[in-house]
């Protein structure tokens, strides 16, 4: 039944073939019956006869060259047919050949089958692998930017938005670290708000965190990006200034001092603050908490000596040595 139909389809494809290419023949034919009626009736019988004669045969010699050229055209049109015809029913026997591969039942269409089966399983396999690979690659974007935020959180201060005291000792490690190697100056100026409990308790925390939070940028205004601005304590702030000698931290600590004093904020009090510097190489020994020290001590002789000031650090004197008991 399945090759009868073929057949008749086959038979039906062979009409359509032939109906096309006659379709085509006619189809050139008809513009050419229509320009010789023209020239028959209404050319023609304005000639003279000798004339006339001469167009008749070169007219006819016409139409011969056209029908050639038609037939031509014609054999050309069948044979392109013919080929599409061949190719269709290549394609036909091709898939007749696959089903029929597909429905033996013998041991090679059992290992056929087999091997569909296993390609089918590597394909799902595959996708699904793509898929955990893609959110595989999404959560591992996504553990890097929290990371990234927690190491931002555990660097910063949340309420002046500076950065906290773990990290200014961080960086304070590396920049001693630079001096011994490289004998690069670098101070420490210890900033603490005065009255600042008097402005916390009469005004409420949240005009207290305001004013932190604008100190801290005062700070870091005219700071140097190099160098860094910390919340150290309750109101207390640290500045850890680069390839900066002492006189270099007095001037900017004096700057920040005026600057407070004149700033207007909205609490409308008078913020004044004290300093304390300490600096590498003039101060301590190249050690972290050395000057860290040095400069808190500078800090509490500024707030002692009446506060609104700054403080340098000065090693304490050496006490006098007796050269008589030393010769004896």
């Amino acid at each position: 039944m399945r090759y009868h139909m073929e057949g008749e389809a086959a038979f039906a494809g062979q009409g359509v073939k032939q109906k096309i290419c006659l379709a085509l023949t006619l189809s050139s034919v008809i513009p050419m019956l229509i320009l010789t009626y023209a020239l028959y009736a209404h050319v023609l019988p304005f000639l003279d006869p000798v004339q006339r004669f001469r167009d008749l045969v070169w007219f006819e010699a016409l139409l011969v060259f056209t029908g050639l050229l038609m037939a031509a055209g014609g054999f050309v049109i069948w044979d392109l047919a013919t080929a599409v015809s061949h190719a269709a029913a290549a394609v036909s026997e091709a898939e007749q050949t696959e089903e029929e591969a597909a429905a033996r039942s013998d041991e090679i269409g059992t290992l056929m089958a087999s091997f569909s089966r296993m390609l089918g399983t590597i394909t799902q396999q595959a996708a699904e692998i793509s898929q955990y690979a893609q959110r595989l690659e999404g959560a591992y974007r996504e553990l890097e930017l929290t990371s990234a935020r927690l190491k931002e959180f555990s660097f910063t201060d949340e309420v002046t938005g500076q950065h906290n005291r773990r990290f200014f000792s961080v960086r304070l490690e590396e920049e001693v670290s630079r001096h011994r190697r490289f004998n690069h100056p670098v101070s420490v100026v210890m900033l603490d708000v005065d009255g600042f409990k008097a402005i916390n308790g009469a005004l409420g925390r949240g005009a207290g965190d305001e004013t932190l939070r604008i100190v801290g940028d005062i700070l870091a205004r005219y700071s140097r990006g190099i160098n860094v601005v910390c919340r150290y304590g309750a109101d207390a702030f640290g500045v850890l200034l680069v390839e900066t000698a002492k006189t270099g931290a007095g001037l900017y600590a004096e700057r920040i001092r005026q600057v407070l004093a004149a700033y207007p904020f909205a609490h409308g009090r008078r913020l004044t603050a004290s300093f304390g510097i300490a600096s590498l190489p003039e101060d301590v020994a190249p050690s972290a908490d050395e000057l860290v020290r040095a400069a808190a001590e500078a800090l509490y002789r500024a707030k002692r000596a009446g506060k609104d000031r700054i403080c340098l650090y000065e090693a304490a004197p050496s006490p006098p040595v007796d050269v008589e008991a030393t010769r004896a």
